[in-house]
């Protein structure tokens, strides 16, 4: 646990990125292999199962510390942190359980989920009294949910890279889908172990074009598909079995059996990657007819025939049990199509849009909302299947280009009606490894969703700033705008103009919130 403790220290103390990589690097090399795939685990935005109600800490904290309700509500609110709080108050540890580990210490905080209160108590102040105060910061943030450090998933990814002397695509790939920490995972990062039948392949993800298009060269080169309004999944056939994966590596086979079912249709050894569109007779749905299915753990049958899901297939990853991803995409476009086509609805192959010209695709392009599409994507076909977003290959050229997937910060209570709920929102985007602010919206959920964020608010508050309420970066919306200027009056330099909700992206993890660099390609002086 002190080394782990030694590295969130590192880690929060610098912003250089070389040197960050280079903390973990160290970490991941010395750690045993239980601790060190617990802090891949933690350090990628994973949180232990078990946790303690934050009353509770709050009251057996106060009792050993031997002080009253009151003043642990002056001090929290001097320090501003709960679990500095707690950190600071408690007296010196008389040290009966120094030398516990990172791994030991996790499972007891897991371990919480089966205790009563009595229990609970018994564990947190049993290792309260055994930790000095740095271990009792990072304990405190992982027992209430609220561990987070400025270092994101790339750079986990490239410190075990560099320790493990594995290339960073592949740690990538081994990292996909639902793992748990333990020692033999870890090993089977260094040794190449076979991966589970259901692991998804890294996605590769397109960066919003920015200006004219005529810019990436010919034409000729380059592959135009339909930008569809869905979620992004892979569909995985291997040894009789199917998995369906969401981009946000969340299993959700059973969530769409129509596609289980059809999918023992395809070859053994094959992997597709596409978009999980509602499709009616007339071709796609509005989304917000799939997120009547999305959550669900099961669907029944009347709505499985009032909103049936197509995959509108966009790449074969693996054929015949091989990878197929290093091959250019003109030859990966041939396989796909003959796949798709034998297994027939409710696969679709995703249609390619054919022009002479720049400006001829740019007139199609502007008829994408009439088609049931967002915009076009641009790909080069001679490219290969590449791993998280990479500039050159693919971009998304969007109809309606001034929206941003952003990250809820912190909420506020409404009026009126809404006086009771947290429903008015910001929400940031990522300047480097910390979010910014970009904007304040509060229209466009649905009563149903402004429940359940204000219910995950009232559970997940880190910190009360006067009437706000922060939360970890966990949810993510995307927020459309009128207009963007300039402005030094928010962190970001940005502010929108007539902000709203467009949709919450559940298929989607915080990192994969855009960036302030996106944010600056959107602006155009306003008239």
């Amino acid at each position: 646990m002190k080394r782990f403790v030694r590295l969130f220290e590192a880690l929060d103390g610098t912003t250089a990125t070389k040197e960050k990589i280079a903390l973990l690097r160290a970490y991941f090399e010395e750690a045993e292999p239980e601790d060190a795939a617990w802090a891949v685990w933690l350090l990628s935005g994973n949180k232990p199962k078990g946790s303690a109600n934050r009353t509770r800490l709050a009251a057996w904290a106060s009792e050993e510390a031997g002080i009253a309700g009151w003043l642990f509500d002056e001090c929290r609110s001097a320090v501003g942190d709960f679990a500095e709080t707690i950190a600071l108050l408690l007296p010196k540890a008389c040290g009966s359980e120094t030398g516990f580990t990172l791994a030991e210490n996790a499972a007891k905080i897991e371990s919480l989920a089966v205790l009563d209160e009595t229990g609970q108590r018994e564990v947190v102040l049993s290792a309260w009294r055994g930790m000095d105060g740095a271990e009792r910061l990072v304990f405190n943030k992982l027992v209430t949910g609220a561990f987070r450090v400025g270092v994101s998933r790339d750079l986990v990814v490239r410190g075990l890279s560099e320790a493990l002397g594995v290339p960073r695509d592949e740690v990538v790939h081994r990292l996909m889908g639902d793992w748990r920490p333990t020692a033999e995972f870890f090993s089977s990062l260094t040794d190449g172990a076979p991966s589970p039948l259901d692991r998804p392949y890294p996605f590769c993800l397109a960066h919003p074009i920015a200006g004219d298009p005529a810019e990436l060269g010919a034409i000729e080169g380059w592959q135009a598909e339909w930008k569809w309004d869905g979620i992004r999944a892979q569909v995985i056939r291997r040894n009789g079995t199917t998995a369906i994966w969401s981009r946000g590596e969340e299993l959700v086979t059973d969530r769409y059996p129509e596609i289980e079912q059809a999918s023992r249709l395809l070859p053994e050894g094959c992997v597709l990657d596409g978009e999980l569109l509602p499709w009616g007779e007339g071709g796609p749905m509005p989304f917000n007819q799939l997120q009547r299915r999305i959550g669900r753990k099961t669907v029944g049958a009347k709505l499985l025939a009032e909103i049936p899901v197509v995959l509108m297939a966009y790449d074969l990853l693996e054929s015949d049990g091989q990878d197929c991803r290093p091959l250019p995409l003109s030859e990966r476009r041939d396989r796909l199509a003959a796949v798709v086509n034998e297994a027939g609805h409710p696969f679709l192959l995703s249609p390619t849009v054919a022009a002479g010209s720049w400006e001829e695709l740019g007139a199609l392009q502007r008829s994408a909302l009439g088609r049931g599409a967002e915009g076009l994507m641009l790909k080069r076909l001679d490219s290969p299947y590449g791993v998280g977003r990479r500039r050159g290959a693919w971009w998304k050229w969007k109809l309606q280009p001034r929206s941003v997937d952003a990250v809820l910060m912190y909420a506020l209570r409404g009026s009126g009606s809404r006086a009771s709920l947290f429903t008015d929102y910001a929400f940031g985007v990522w300047k480097g490894h910390e979010l910014v602010t970009i904007a304040k919206a509060y229209s466009g959920l649905t009563n149903a969703e402004i429940r359940e964020v204000d219910a995950y608010i009232r559970a997940n508050t880190l910190e009360k700033i006067g009437p706000a309420r922060t939360v970890p970066p966990e949810l993510v919306f995307e927020i459309g705008f009128e207009g963007i200027q300039k402005s030094t009056r928010h962190k970001s330099g940005y502010a929108v103009r007539f902000p709203r909700i467009l949709r919450w992206r559940r298929d989607k993890r915080p990192e994969d919130a855009d960036t302030l660099e996106t944010v600056a390609s959107l602006f155009e002086p306003l008239e």
